[in-house]
This record gives C-alpha cells, sequence and structure tokens, in this order.
C-alpha cells in the first residue's frame, strides 16, 4: 500500500512538472510571437522588459533552447550575465563610506604640514597620536595639502651650489711592460674637472689612501663651509 502511494506522489509530482514546463513553453513561444507581431515589418526589436523575460526563462526553464526562435541561446545567456553583472554593480554600491574627519582636525593637520615642510604622513599622524587623535595615517595622507614644489632643493640645485666643495676620485689598475700591476688614485675638483692630486703604488693599503686624501686637501688649504 505504501508502495503505490509513493507510486501516486511520484506520479502527480511529475504530472505537476510537465504542466509547468508546458506552461512556460506556450509563455515563450506567445511572447516571440509577439514580438514578430510588433516588429513587422521592421527589424526585430527587443525591449529591456524581452530580455529580462528571457533572462528569467533561461534561469528558471531547462529546455527554453528547444522553442527560443528569433535569437541565439548565446545572446540570452549574455543578456543574463549583463543582468548579473548590474545587479552586483546595484549590491555594492557605496552607501555611506568612512565618516569625515572633523574640521579642526583637519586644520591641524595642515597647520603641522606648512610648520614642518619636511615631515611625511607617517610623522604627522604619530604626533597625532601623542595627542590623543585616533586617526589613520591614510587619512592624514588624504587630508595633507599637495605641494608645488619639493620640499627640499633638487640634486641638480644642490651640485650646483655645492660644485666648489666637490671632488671625484677614481682608483684603477694600471698593467706595465714587465707584466706588474700598479694601482693609482686620481682625483679631480668638479669646479674645473682640475685634477688635485694623482698617486700610484703597487701595494694599496687604507692608511696609504688616508694619507694621499691629506695630501690632496691639506688644512691650510681647507675652506670653512
Amino acid at each position: 500500500m505504501l508502495s503505490v502511494l509513493i507510486s501516486l506522489l511520484l506520479t502527480l509530482r511529475g504530472i505537476m512538472r510537465s504542466r509547468a514546463a508546458l506552461h512556460l513553453e506556450v509563455l515563450a513561444l506567445r511572447h516571440q510571437l509577439q514580438v514578430l507581431q510588433r516588429s513587422r515589418p521592421r527589424r526585430l526589436h527587443l525591449a529591456k522588459a524581452d530580455r529580462w523575460l528571457w533572462a528569467w526563462l533561461s534561469r528558471s526553464w531547462n529546455a527554453w533552447r528547444t522553442v527560443l526562435v528569433i535569437v541565439k541561446p548565446e545572446t540570452v545567456i549574455a543578456w543574463h550575465r549583463q543582468g548579473f553583472r548590474l545587479y552586483w554593480t546595484w549590491k555594492s554600491r557605496r552607501r555611506t563610506g568612512r565618516p569625515t574627519l572633523d574640521t579642526d582636525v583637519r586644520a591641524l593637520i595642515r597647520t603641522m604640514v606648512d610648520a614642518n615642510p619636511l615631515w611625511g604622513a607617517p610623522r604627522i599622524h604619530g604626533e597625532l597620536v601623542k595627542l590623543g587623535l585616533a586617526v589613520s595615517q591614510a587619512t592624514v595622507a588624504k587630508y595633507m595639502p599637495r605641494r608645488t614644489t619639493p620640499p627640499s632643493q633638487t640634486w641638480r640645485t644642490f651640485l650646483a651650489n655645492h660644485v666648489h666643495q666637490i671632488a671625484a676620485a677614481d682608483f684603477f689598475v694600471v698593467p706595465t711592460a714587465t707584466c706588474r700591476l700598479l694601482f693609482v688614485l686620481v682625483i679631480l675638483a668638479h669646479e674645473r674637472r682640475r685634477v688635485v692630486h694623482v698617486a700610484v703604488t703597487d701595494h694599496p693599503t687604507a692608511a696609504w689612501t688616508a694619507q694621499q686624501l691629506r695630501e690632496a686637501f691639506p688644512w691650510d688649504q681647507a675652506r670653512v663651509i
């Protein structure tokens, strides 16, 4: 008796499923017929509601491809993907975000930047933490005013300002006719590319190099900067 009842329930369930599939098939065919009648004799035109209907049918009915005539199945799948992207774009839209920083704290950040042009966001963030202000380093960097000029002189400006006090040294090896190796130290002044000092040795040491520097720049001729 129980097996007969189970078989009857499964039969009724199959009938219900087939009736639902039949109704969906009728709906799909009638919709396509309406679209064709609406577009005749012009080019086939599908509204957004038509696309949403077929996107829903592709998810709700497994046999939707068998009755599709007016467009390709790939087109319906593309409509469904587009709707999926639009849904998640709407779902992940920005609503409130972080609360804005108080006006007093923003003014304090600008004041600290103006008074200390060499300070960056980490240093200013550390000073604000010392004051008991719970502000992240990213927020400090966001509200720091952007500088139009660098906080210090450029490397080119530094070289131009100190060219009279800068020298270049080169240590290289020279082979001799008797297959010996001599080590040559040349010191040039950047001001006029003038040779300041030249020394040669076959056994260079740190003490020898220090002595050559003392001879190249004696104390009685050194400039006080």
